[in-house]
């Protein structure tokens, strides 16, 4: 057994532990550096025993580096120290980002006031609960009173007021 063969490949394990090193220690790519000169170190053994032994390397390099890389940050966020630099999403409830629409259907005919201008798309408010409406007509300025006049899944249309 050639023994160069046998640290050519502990070269490549080396360079693949250092690769999820450098995922895990902040090094300013000093710890990558490490791994490529280790896999270069591995691939020039390989290629020194025979050249269709150096491109088996070279070919197991090409797929294990993604393969590491990948297992890497797959693993990165169930860390301590991924928990801990990650952000956790908001929490957000039931209907939050879509209006319900058993919720919607009790709206129709309630008067409300209009928060952003309708362009004809915008937001109003109907004691309190924030919904976005859509115009009738075109153009509604802020601050104008509307009413639900026709409820269609989760759009609202209003019809502007006249105040008189």
């Amino acid at each position: 057994m050639d023994w160069w063969l046998v640290f050519a490949v502990f070269l490549y394990f080396a360079c693949a532990a250092l690769i999820i090193a450098e995922v895990f220690i902040p090094s300013g790519g000093l710890i990558s550096v490490c791994a490529l000169a280790c896999l270069i170190g591995g691939a020039a053994i390989f290629f020194r025993h025979s050249t269709a032994v150096g491109w088996v390397g070279i070919i197991i390099a090409v797929v294990m580096i993604p393969a590491v890389l990948i297992f890497a940050y797959k693993i990165f966020p169930h860390t301590r120290f991924g928990k801990s630099v990650i952000l956790t999403p908001p929490e957000r409830q039931k209907g939050d980002a879509i209006a319900d629409t058993p919720k919607l259907k009790e709206l129709l005919g309630t008067v409300g006031v209009v928060i952003t201008p309708l362009r004809p798309v915008g937001t109003c408010n109907f004691s309190g609960q924030r919904v976005e409406c859509v115009a009738e007509g075109g153009y509604v300025d802020k601050d104008k009173k509307i009413k639900v006049i026709h409820v269609e899944g989760t759009q609202l249309t209003v019809r502007v007021i006249e105040e008189s």
